[in-house]
């Protein structure tokens, strides 16, 4: 199974503004399942309208959701 850097943010930005999982579904028409696969980094991949809609619910850019981790140098 291939290993990735790229880290979702969900959790995070869900805490800091207060909202339940539940809430951001509602907001985006997203299905909880769905959100949690993203929200563990367990999701494939995103669709951009989806990545808009989360992003206009938590007023945030993708780029606070969505980071890349290095690896450290070896």
């Amino acid at each position: 199974m291939a290993t990735t850097n790229i880290r979702v943010t969900l959790d995070a930005m869900l805490t800091a503004r207060n909202m339940t999982l539940t809430e951001l579904s509602a907001r985006v028409g997203v299905s909880v399942v769905n959100l949690s696969l993203l929200k563990n980094n367990h999701a494939k991949a995103i669709r951009f309208t989806t990545l808009d809609a989360i992003c206009d619910a938590l007023d945030c850019e993708p780029g606070e959701l969505i980071m890349r981790e290095r690896s450290p140098a070896a």
